[in-house]
């Protein structure tokens, strides 16, 4: 048996070469969320020859304040490396204590930068394991397939008590519509509300990969967006 992943009209395709899921009359909830884990172990072996690019922007009150880029790969122990990208020529800094005020600003910045991106890239891509561990603590469920033929799939508390992450499926071809992510970031004892979404593209051979990641912390007022690609199998 062998997973055969395609993108169809912007959709992730998840087919067992030995089970025609598109023909099955009815697909059981256990069979929609093993073939989703199994579409995500297989991308990501996949993913393991190739090298990217990151484009990761930061902004806050809807004006872009930082833009970094970074080569990412997988290494050699199955770990995602980033290797920052060379940076244009460094700004003249400003002296005084204006300079120091703007230095001290950036830092914090890419403080939040680091922090948020830190947390995006905790649910994305998702890891089969941690969706097995909430199916067996009894986290996850699974819609009846709507009128307009969807299906979603719920996981409750996926990385921190009280998050949630829903993954809608086409009912009939089982294919990936979307990916939204509900979660916080805790500061000074406080949780402050995140939304996260996550679109896919495809490689030439098919294989899925997070295209675009977008989060944001309205308490902040910030909000930060990853664009992967550039995708080319390593040396």
């Amino acid at each position: 048996m062998f997973l055969r992943m395609s993108l169809a009209g912007g959709a992730l395709l998840v087919s067992l070469a030995s089970v025609a899921v598109a023909q099955e009359p009815t697909i059981s909830p256990q069979d929609r969320v093993e073939l989703v884990k199994q579409s995500l172990v297989a991308s990501k072996t996949v993913l393991k020859q190739y090298e990217w690019i990151e484009t990761v922007a930061l902004s806050l009150s809807g004006e872009e304040k930082v833009s970094q880029q970074n080569t990412c790969y997988y290494g050699a122990e199955g770990g995602l490396q980033k290797v920052p990208v060379a940076a244009s020529a460094k700004e003249e800094k400003k002296r005084g204590l204006k300079g120091k005020a703007i230095e001290s600003k950036k830092a914090e910045l890419q403080a939040s930068l680091k922090a948020a991106v830190g947390l995006l890239q905790q649910y994305t891509p998702l890891d089969p394991a941690k969706i097995q561990a909430a199916k067996a603590a009894g986290n996850v469920s699974v819609s009846l397939p709507t009128p307009d033929g969807s299906v979603k799939i719920t996981i409750k508390n996926y990385l921190k008590p009280g998050d949630e992450v829903g993954i809608e499926l086409d009912a009939a071809k089982n294919t990936l519509k979307a990916v939204s992510i509900a979660s916080f970031v805790e500061e000074k004892k406080e949780k402050s509300p995140v939304s996260a979404s996550v679109s896919y593209a495809a490689l030439a051979d098919g294989t899925p990969y997070p295209a675009k990641e977008a989060l944001d912390i309205p308490a902040q007022k910030l909000n930060v967006v990853i664009t992967n690609s550039g995708y080319k199998k390593k040396a």
